[in-house]
């Protein structure tokens, strides 16, 4: 077994520790059979162990893979270190993390998005793109569980999918290019966000539907 698996690994560890040895492999091969046992014969894993750890094929093998960058990222800057910076620094540099922890492996990147891109793999692309986001707002300190929960994940979503997608044709030195278009597209979204504020700030309550409808069920007593 590889020196990161105990002697009798589970399938998750097994899973794990596979991942990034499939992505390297992926750049030729794609999420395939074959990157699958050229990574088990690296690791030391029977190929056929090795399979049952990703019983959904390339789609599981791209998921646990972009869940080792979620835990790298996780890693680099936990909840108390990131504490120390302003909310657009946080995401900013979570996203950018990612970017450097992605860098070596855009053409794994490539056949991976290409592979979620299947009309069939649409439902679990989008669960990988929230379950991102989602890690990044809970790092940066998000506690909102009302309607901007969902928002605040769905647009950073959306910000970090076009970064990647920048990513893969970015030839500039360091990846400046794509860095400089994540500085603008967080812009417009704290502007949007510090517009919502001042927004609801202004706002008077007006009579609430849901509230009337509420208390013809539930009635004071």
């Amino acid at each position: 077994m590889a020196d990161t698996l105990p002697a009798d690994p589970t399938l998750d560890e097994i899973r794990a520790a596979l991942a990034p040895l499939i992505a390297e492999t992926a750049a030729f091969d794609g999420f395939s059979d074959a990157a699958l046992t050229d990574a088990a014969r690296r690791a030391g894993v029977d190929p056929d162990v090795a399979r049952l750890a990703f019983p959904g094929g390339g789609r599981d093998m791209v998921d646990a893979w972009f869940a080792s960058i979620d835990a790298a990222m996780a890693d680099r800057w936990p909840a108390e270190k990131l504490s120390t910076l302003k909310i657009r620094e946080r995401i900013t540099t979570l996203v950018e993390t990612r970017i450097d922890l992605l860098a070596g492996t855009r053409e794994s990147l490539r056949r991976a998005l290409a592979l979620l891109a299947l009309p069939a793999n649409a439902p679990h692309a989008a669960k990988l793109g929230w379950r991102a986001a989602d890690l990044m707002w809970r790092l940066a300190g998000d506690t909102a569980t009302d309607y901007n929960h969902y928002s605040k994940r769905a647009i950073l979503g959306a910000v970090y999918g076009s970064s990647m997608a920048v990513l893969l044709n970015d030839e500039s030195e360091s990846f400046a290019d794509t860095r400089a278009f994540l500085a603008r597209r967080i812009d417009s979204v704290m502007r949007f966000e510090a517009w919502k504020h001042r927004r609801a700030s202004r706002s008077i309550e007006r009579p609430s539907l849901a509230r009337f409808v509420g208390r013809l069920r539930y009635p004071g007593r």
